[in-house]
């Protein structure tokens, strides 16, 4: 899962396209970078380790100068965490030059790599992103749109992109819709964006997604666009709502708040808590299913835990020992909120389960007395192969335990998940066209033949 943004026709796009990453910080944290195209055509680029505010700074901004930019925070699923695999990619080649930006996974990278790289080319990440590279450098179409098309053709899996090839912009979304991709209006130019949150802070009006299959491209006669490839069944990722998008974001369509509140509505109906005396959240991402929970259910909300907003989102660290780090300085529970109480603590997920009988024992060292944790989602069965860093399925609690070892486990009284179907329901648009394989283990495309092919250095798979 990564941040993705491009910006075309606006005066200092690097920062433009900076303040942009901002709003996509939560997206990834192991690497900012940005490549922007002055009036020369000349790319120039920068890539950091760790946040967009801790390695991008302003005086990075006034050297990208030009009118055309993109940019990417990074959340590793394909190739280690490593400034080699950070992006923006930027490549020269015998037309110029190719920025690109990716958010997804792409499920046959192994085979393509293996291919290009029999016929002689060199890569110099290990991540599944660099394929498409080179693919477009090899492209034999003249236009940028087609040259896109034909490097994407035969690319199985999760994309979208946003690519710079000369002084063409460009953005694509594969057929299947997984990850979500909007266009806005920004004066004369145009900006594009993994969510509308991004949108908003560059003062940029939402004009539509970028649809499943489809291929914008944006220079100086304008914006025009094609579907490269048909419009195959809808697997738009369900996660989406539940975790990854901000609240305040649009996402397939919808709205992100109002979704996570549908879920925690759900969540009550299915799975009350009748000896509770409270509901509170674990922070942030359930803080909507956890109101949710709260209007349905009559309960009061409370804030039970306090997040320390200087430390990042914990389920997309790329270690197990940096989530246990992270986790420890992270939450603080409120005991005059807790003492004596039976309480109801809401979050949207457990995927491994560490996390939540660590914040378990500290709701408990706080003199609750009973604790119930209902979880906005269903339990997690499968690994993911389409953006989210979950590859091994022994390390899913739930692919492992039944809810009652789970509950025994994390050391609550009651556990209670919500229904696949009543997820698929409360999400905007639902229950059609959502990718739940990581629920349901039905899966739409082959398990991929190795990911850890992918990578030079062996590194521990992201969860809580």
């Amino acid at each position: 899962m990564c941040g993705i943004f491009g910006v075309f026709g606006a005066p200092h796009a690097a920062e433009v396209t900076h303040l942009g990453l901002y709003s996509l910080q939560h997206r990834g944290q192991e690497s900012a970078g940005i490549v922007a195209v002055d009036g020369d055509s000349v790319a120039r680029g920068t890539r950091k380790m760790g946040l967009v505010g801790e390695g991008l700074s302003a005086v990075e901004m006034e050297k990208l100068e030009g009118q055309i930019a993109i940019g990417h925070t990074r959340y590793s699923t394909a190739g280690s965490s490593t400034l080699d695999n950070a992006q923006p990619v930027l490549a020269r080649f015998k037309g110029g030059h190719i920025a690109l930006a990716h958010n997804g996974n792409l499920t046959n990278a192994v085979e393509l790599r293996s291919r290009l790289e029999d016929s002689g080319s060199i890569f110099a990440s290990t991540m599944d992103s660099e394929v498409i590279v080179h693919r477009l450098a090899r492209a034999e179409q003249a236009l940028p749109e087609y040259m896109l098309a034909e490097a994407l053709h035969g690319v199985d899996g999760a994309y979208c992109l946003v690519v710079v090839i000369g002084e063409t912009l460009l953005a694509a979304r594969d057929p299947r819709g997984w990850r979500p991709l909007v266009v806005g209006a920004l004066g004369d130019g145009f900006v594009f964006a993994s969510e509308t949150c991004a949108l908003d802070i560059v003062g940029a009006t939402l004009l539509r997604e970028v649809l499943p299959g489809e291929i914008i491209a944006v220079d100086r006669d304008g914006m025009r666009s094609f579907q490269s490839e048909t419009p195959r069944q809808l697997h738009r990722c369900v996660f989406e709502h539940v975790y990854f998008a901000r609240p305040d974001s649009y996402v397939f369509g919808g709205s992100v708040d109002r979704a996570r509140r549908a879920l925690g509505h759900r969540l009550a109906d299915e799975q009350p808590a009748p000896t509770a005396d409270l509901v509170f959240a674990v922070p942030d991402s359930s803080n909507a299913a956890a109101l949710g929970f709260a209007e349905r259910s009559g309960l009061p909300l409370e804030l039970a835990l306090i997040r320390n907003h200087y430390v990042g989102r914990t389920f997309i660290q790329p270690t197990q020992a940096g989530r246990d780090a992270k986790v420890k300085v992270k939450f603080n529970p409120v005991r005059e909120v807790l003492a004596g109480k039976s309480v109801v603590m809401v979050d949207d997920s457990i995927v491994r389960g560490t996390t939540t009988r660590g914040l378990v024992a500290l709701v408990r060292g706080a003199g609750a007395r009973e604790v119930h944790m209902r979880v906005s989602s269903p339990p997690i069965v499968g690994p993911c192969y389409y953006g989210i860093d979950t590859p091994n399925r022994d390390e899913l609690i739930a692919a492992n335990h039944s809810i009652e070892e789970i509950a025994a486990l994390i050391g609550v009284d009651t556990l209670g998940y919500l229904s696949l179907d009543g997820m698929l329901n409360a999400v905007p648009g639902g229950p059609d066209g959502f990718c739940d394989a990581c629920f349901s283990g039905n899966y739409p495309t082959p398990a991929p033949s190795s990911l850890v092919k992918m990578r030079r250095a062996p590194r521990e798979t992201a969860g809580v």
